[in-house]
């Protein structure tokens, strides 16, 4: 695990932890362009009223709105959970070249779709911090049970 990846998931786990204190399930991002973060973001689905205000959504727009144009091809995106399928799609037409995530979804991650939803060029890095990010969102569950 690179020292890096650690450190920007640690980033994004601040984020999911905000998120978590709003009620919001905890997942958070940041998206990093020449070693400096340019977004940050939580899911924001409750505050919003929105279900595709996702962590991602969110970072992938503050990113777009940051460097003034819709493609982040040098960016790389850090966050807390696998992505679904509709933020996976968002991070394809981004041309995001690299996503970093923890913890695997199992029930709605965009890898259980069985086709390729990244473009083929896209780095994936996964189970950067997992554990973390894993116990954050059982324990946002477990309480609201």
């Amino acid at each position: 695990m690179a020292e890096a990846d650690v450190n920007y998931m640690k980033q994004a786990l601040l984020e999911a932890r905000e998120a978590y204190s709003r009620g919001e399930v905890p997942v958070g991002a940041v998206v990093v362009c020449n070693d400096r973060i340019i977004a940050r973001a939580h899911n924001l689905t409750e505050t919003l009223n929105d279900p595709t205000a996702h962590a991602e959504m969110q970072a992938i727009t503050a990113a777009a709105s940051f460097l003034g144009g819709k493609y982040l091809k040098d960016c790389t995106i850090y966050v807390t959970l696998e992505p679904c399928i509709m933020c996976a799609g968002a991070l394809f037409w981004s041309q995001i070249p690299e996503v970093v995530y923890g913890a695997p979804d199992p029930k709605r991650g965009y890898t259980l779709a069985g086709y390729p939803i990244l473009n083929a060029s896209t780095k994936v890095r996964s189970g950067i911090l997992e554990e973390e990010a894993s116990q954050l969102l059982k324990r946002f569950f477990a309480a609201r049970r």
